[in-house]
């Protein structure tokens, strides 16, 4: 599997070095699970701490060194009880045994210490390093956004744009009629185009463009002719089952390239405020809102943008 299984490989590590450590702890004769170390380590260090503070110094969950406290309290290394300042937040500190068992821990640290880097040096990485790289590197973007990203690109890779054609006409009002019914209601102005696109949308001069994923058809788009300069952008569908391929995207970037070669010097159109990552798509496609525009057929829209194109 290779990197693919870096979860279970840092597992079998840790597994590994958590059994050699219990050997150490024979070693020096001391009674002490190494899972107890870091949350007593701190306790010693900053005596007084909370539980949700020794979590967080830690970098472990609240649970798990909760549960690591109680285990120290039964073992009477260390004790809680309410805070001086604060009645409601008990604090952690060493007990008689615990401050007795201390010194001996710190021997046992140095020495561990300077094995550890023994071990590091007999290595071409320093894993110590490593971590403190992965760590800061998933802090900014965690392994399940990383995954997502991967797969949407493949995913992305396999959606094929196409022109239109008449057996695709279905498919062009099926994608349309979807979304409208979805928000609003499906209008005599959007019957008429998604009807007989051929004589509203093509043979006026537009065009109509098609996205496929896996031999669906899952994506739609028209680029309607006003005038000699002015084309709208219009009929803009995205099946809810192809979300996150950047269909709206690819449909829309071709459509503004095609207006582009056909020398128009802008490109209009119409929405809602309702349908926020419609208008965030328009947005980054360069559109902006006009202050004032034409009446519109459609009682769903209540924005117009458009795109001033340069030469």
């Amino acid at each position: 599997m290779g990197s693919a299984a870096l979860s279970s490989r840092l597992r079998r590590l840790s597994e590994q070095m958590t059994r050699q450590a219990a050997e150490v702890y024979t070693l020096y004769r001391l009674p002490f699970e190494p899972r107890w170390f870091p949350v007593f380590y701190s306790v010693a260090e900053q005596p007084g701490q909370s539980v949700g503070e020794l979590a967080q110094v830690i970098g472990h969950t609240h649970v798990a060194v909760s549960q690591v406290v109680k285990e120290l309290v039964k073992h009477g290394l260390v004790s809680t009880k309410r805070g001086k300042d604060d009645l409601r937040r008990s604090v952690v500190t060493l007990t008689e045994n615990g401050a007795a068992l201390w010194p001996a821990l710190q021997e046992q640290v140095g020495d561990v210490h300077l094995a550890t880097e023994d071990l590091l040096a007999e290595t071409r990485h320093n894993l110590w390093l490593a971590i403190g790289e992965v760590e800061y590197a998933l802090s900014q973007h965690n392994l399940a956004s990383r995954v997502k990203a991967v797969r949407d690109r493949r995913m992305a890779a396999e959606v094929q744009v196409l022109d239109y054609a008449s057996p695709y006409q279905a498919d062009f009002k099926r994608l349309n009629v979807e979304w409208i019914e979805q928000y609003f209601r499906v209008e005599p102005a959007d019957l008429k185009a998604l009807d007989e696109p051929d004589a509203y949308i093509l043979n006026p001069g537009g065009h109509i463009w098609l996205a496929a994923y896996r031999g669906a058809v899952v994506g739609a788009c028209a680029l309607i002719k006003m005038d000699a300069q002015t084309y709208e952008l219009a009929k803009m569908a995205v099946s809810p089952t192809a979300q996150g391929l950047s269909i709206g995207s690819r449909l829309g970037e071709a459509a503004v390239a095609k207006a582009r070669s056909l020398g128009a010097k802008r490109v209009y159109l119409e929405s809602n405020t309702k349908l926020g990552p419609a208008l965030k798509l328009y947005y980054k496609l360069g559109f902006r809102k006009t202050v004032t525009g034409t009446p519109s057929p459609y009682e769903r829209c209540n924005i117009q943008m458009e795109l001033h194109l340069t030469p």
